[in-house]
């Protein structure tokens, strides 16, 4: 049974920083990227970024691009979210998901169908 458990959320001032975790279990061969994703107060869910849990290629996506980074602790079934010089439109709850490849074993992170939810974890910018 496929689990993930989000943790590291909090409420942090303007041009901090965090690291969310992401801890997975239950994952199978095929479920080989973990994704992140957040969802701010009457938006639409936003894809943050992944990573192959294959060979750790990762991508991120504008919005966070140069400030946020994305890794993994293969020996603790872990991924990370690193956040620095956050600011308040970062506000949101932040999931990681992971699912099966849309386009076969070679697919790249961003081509994976995240269908398999973690519960979220709130982070708050404000001062």
């Amino acid at each position: 049974q496929v689990q993930l458990v989000e943790s590291g959320g909090e409420l942090v001032q303007p041009g901090g920083s965090l690291r969310l975790s992401c801890v997975a279990s239950g994952l199978t061969s095929d479920y080989a990227a973990i994704g992140w994703f957040r969802q701010a107060p009457g938006k639409e869910r936003e894809r943050v970024g992944c990573i192959s849990l294959k060979d750790g290629s990762t991508y991120v996506t504008d919005s966070v691009q140069g400030r946020s980074t994305i890794s993994r602790d293969t020996a603790k079934n872990t991924v990370y979210l690193q956040m620095n010089s956050l600011k308040p439109e970062d506000t949101a709850v932040y999931y990681c998901a992971t699912g099966p490849p849309l386009y076969g074993p070679g697919s790249a992170c961003p081509s994976y169908k995240y269908d398999y939810w973690g519960q979220g974890t709130q982070v708050t910018v404000s001062s």
